[in-house]
């Protein structure tokens, strides 16, 4: 059963956060995450897959095959109340859970969009793209990219566009949006300012339409 990270008096939205490969949804990048996001009237609910939850009670588990993450983030959304819109969202493996369900015919009309928190374009330094799927996007999605994130950078990056993709950089950003010293930035600037882009996707592509 999916629980909710952090409270939201008058949320225009909700949000269902799955989390990375290595860590929980527990994590600290997860939880202030979730605050911030609530502090834009977001209500964000988590859960971890069942692999995290094994390796969490001491018996380490390498991530299920996408089909099994797929049931299950399926399976959560079956949980979540219905009275208000509902993302579904991940940190880096999370968010490409979300896209791949965003392509297939499997999500219920609730779901309205997706957003990935830096999303794993590539393994670092392989040419072994995950965006095939891209093409069959049936969701509008939202992906916010770390400028130096080592799994798709703004390099990388360059000339690449797919139309069902809104991709937003953030300044100096790494794949936990950590920035450089030099930037005068600090991790918590970069985690807020992808929540407020996450509500204005919201307010543009969901609660508008």
């Amino acid at each position: 059963m999916p629980e909710q990270l952090a409270l939201c008096p008058k949320p225009v939205a909700r949000l269902l956060l799955s989390h990375g490969a290595g860590a929980p949804v527990q994590s600290e990048f997860c939880k202030l995450l979730a605050e911030l996001l609530a502090k834009q009237n977001i209500e964000v609910w988590g859960f971890n897959f069942a692999y995290m939850q094994k390796t969490l009670a001491g018996k380490r588990q390498l991530p299920a095959k996408m089909p099994v993450l797929m049931a299950e983030v399926l399976e959560q959304v079956s949980q979540m109340p219905t009275d208000l819109p509902l993302v579904i969202a991940g940190k880096s493996m999370g968010g490409r859970v979300a896209t791949m369900l965003a392509a297939s015919h499997l999500l219920p009309a609730q779901v309205k969009g997706v957003i990935a928190f830096g999303y794993p374009f590539h393994p670092p330094k392989k040419d072994n793209w995950r965006t095939e799927h891209f093409v069959d996007l049936k969701r509008s999605v939202l992906v916010l990219q770390g400028e130096r994130d080592p799994f798709g950078s703004t390099e990388e990056l360059a000339g690449k566009s797919w139309p069902s993709i809104d991709l937003k950089w953030l300044q100096s950003g790494d794949h936990d949006f950590m920035p450089l010293q030099k930037s005068g930035l600090s991790q918590q600037q970069l985690i807020e300012q992808a929540a407020y882009l996450s509500r204005s996707f919201i307010n543009e592509f969901i609660l508008e339409n």
